[in-house]
């Protein structure tokens, strides 16, 4: 228990910093949609101008980029993205920070399994996300209803924020997994960026190519936000593989953790 209030704490900044930024992203596209709303046919003629395979890349659905709820859509695509990164850093860093900073066998020594070390740090990078998205879906949905200017369905706004949560939790198993495996990561940062960033243009060239097969490759395509916007439901089948990633990704973290060789100072 130790461990996870240490580790939390050490999380307390960067989580204040990277919920603020995703605030900040989200007031910066939705504070645009009333005037965007307003000149909404001068702004279909533009779009419409890009090709479909363009506007299919970066998000943009004519039918519905003009409603609070298409537009919320389309800002998510960015908010996400760097949500995204967020998670993956913290997963990067739980096991490579101290093999980096050199703390790996002074913590090894304490009475503890390596079994709890793993989830006492795993415990803290989750609520840490967890913390982001609870003030993160508050702030967004009262930006929203400041906003917008007819009604909308809170329920359909929320679960499409939720898949910014579930996509952290995709790239925190990922960043885990990564972190164990490899003996010595000198950069958290630039090994999530990386990451992250060759997945979201995975998810690109699938959402261009028009096959579902493909949206498997890319965490970044298994919530579609005009899906949940018709339906108010996820789609089932990339929810389950979502699960998956992260069940059997933080499993063989387990496993290789309580048996790899820590080296010592």
């Amino acid at each position: 228990m130790n461990i996870f209030f240490h580790e939390l704490k050490a999380y307390r900044k960067s989580t204040m910093i990277w919920t603020f930024s995703l605030i900040m992203v989200a007031l910066l596209f939705l504070s645009m949609f009333p005037s965007f709303a307003k000149d909404a046919d001068e702004f279909k003629k533009l779009l419409a101008g890009y090709p479909l395979a363009m506007r299919k890349a970066i998000g943009l659905n004519l039918e519905s980029i003009f409603t609070i709820l298409g537009f919320y859509s389309y800002a998510l695509t960015f908010t996400t993205l760097c949500a995204a990164i967020q998670a993956m850093n913290l997963g990067t860093g739980i096991v490579s920070k101290e093999v980096r900073e050199k703390t790996a066998d002074f913590l090894l020594t304490k009475p503890v399994t390596r079994i709890q070390v793993l989830t006492s740090k795993l415990m803290a990078a989750f609520t840490s996300l967890l913390i982001t998205n609870v003030v993160y879906q508050i702030a967004a949905n009262l930006i929203a209803l400041q906003v917008n200017t007819v009604d909308y369905s809170i329920k359909k706004f929320v679960l499409l924020s939720l898949t910014m949560f579930f996509i952290q939790l995709i790239f925190l198993a990922i960043g885990i997994i990564i972190s164990v495996i490899v003996p010595k990561i000198k950069s958290v940062l630039t090994v999530s960026l990386a990451t992250v960033f060759a997945f979201y243009f995975l998810g690109v060239i699938s959402e261009t190519s028009g096959d579902d097969v493909k949206r498997y490759i890319s965490p970044f395509k298994y919530f579609d936000h005009s899906y949940i916007t018709k339906h108010a439901s996820f789609e089932g089948s990339f929810l389950i593989a979502g699960a998956v990633i992260v069940v059997a990704a933080t499993a063989a973290s387990y496993m290789i953790y309580t048996k790899k060789d820590i080296h010592a100072v």
